[in-house]
């Protein structure tokens, strides 16, 4: 018995290593799935866990002797590493302030982000947590102005096979199902973007990805948790300003590319793997502007019972 993603279907292995465990509990305190036990002064495996071990790997990270190894899932030993010690990371104030400063830019010049900035991006993003174990994120990188230009405009002729969804009969005809929001929704937003986006792209003027220079997009597979891809793309977006670009969330491409046969078209012609429920594309680049001042944010709302 496992939890099925798409990259695996089995459950991983834990083995221990008896005559190293020093009996301290601390594996059996951290799995939540109930795979170990302390038996006569040792972790031991459990005769039946809740789900099967998912590889999160926490047993193997938390032993102080180096007594268990977790095997299977996309997950080895090798895959461990020392964590940093605690005066590297960024305290609250330095945190705040990374934050305070990101605005989503769409200026961007046209200058390349190198190579070592995107992996370090993707490193970023790459330890994003996860619903499930082995991560079901997938990253397509398109890492010059002519592949998002490329992207973009082919989005765009995709727009123009879905302007039924924005005509008034369709609109009229959905409003008792979906009710008021989605109504206003469609009418106030998708409707003017739709146009906005085919037209001015046909005019030569991008307003969908701002000609940045580097486009990523984070998507995941049917068996994912829907925040996953969501999480990963914001830890980018943290690590593109952390590098000193610019970078912007798009949210409005993920959900026109996954319904229909023009969108599946799309998906293939782009090597984007799967549909999913949520995906985020995140634009980097250069900024050709920059900020003097922020902006207060604030929550619809906050509740203490």
């Amino acid at each position: 018995m496992a939890i099925p993603t798409s990259r695996t279907h089995e459950a991983a292995t834990v083995s221990i290593e008896s005559a190293l465990c020093t009996g301290c509990g601390q594996c059996v305190n951290v799995c939540k799935d109930f795979t170990l036990r302390l038996c006569e002064g040792k972790a031991s495996l459990a005769p039946q866990s809740i789900l099967g071990c998912v590889g999160c790997g926490h047993c193997m990270a938390i032993c102080p002797a180096g007594a268990i190894s977790v095997r299977g899932r996309n997950l080895g030993p090798e895959d461990l590493f020392p964590l940093p010690p605690r005066d590297r990371a960024a305290d609250f104030a330095s945190l705040q302030a990374l934050l305070q400063r990101r605005r989503s830019v769409r200026e961007f010049l046209p200058d390349p982000v190198p190579p070592e900035q995107i992996q370090a991006i993707l490193d970023a993003a790459r330890t994003a947590p996860t619903g499930v174990p082995p991560s079901d994120v997938n990253v397509l990188v398109l890492d010059s102005l002519e592949k998002s230009r490329a992207f973009t405009r082919d989005f765009c002729e995709h727009l123009k096979t879905l302007r039924w969804l924005t005509a008034p009969w369709f609109l009229t005809l959905m409003r008792p199902f979906w009710g008021r929001a989605n109504h206003e929704l469609f009418s106030n937003f998708v409707r003017p973007a739709l146009a906005a986006f085919t037209g001015s792209m046909d005019a030569g003027e991008n307003v969908v990805t701002y000609d940045a220079p580097l486009l990523m997009y984070f998507y995941a597979s049917p068996w994912a948790d829907p925040a996953d891809p969501v999480v990963a793309a914001t830890l980018a977006m943290l690590a593109g300003e952390a590098l000193g670009l610019g970078t912007c969330m798009i949210g409005s491409i993920h959900p026109l590319v996954q319904w229909g046969g023009s969108a599946a078209r799309f998906r293939q012609r782009h090597g984007i793997a799967h549909k999913s429920r949520e995906g985020l594309v995140v634009l980097f680049g250069h900024s050709l502007v920059h900020y003097e001042r922020g902006i207060e944010r604030s929550f619809a709302s906050i509740t203490r019972p």
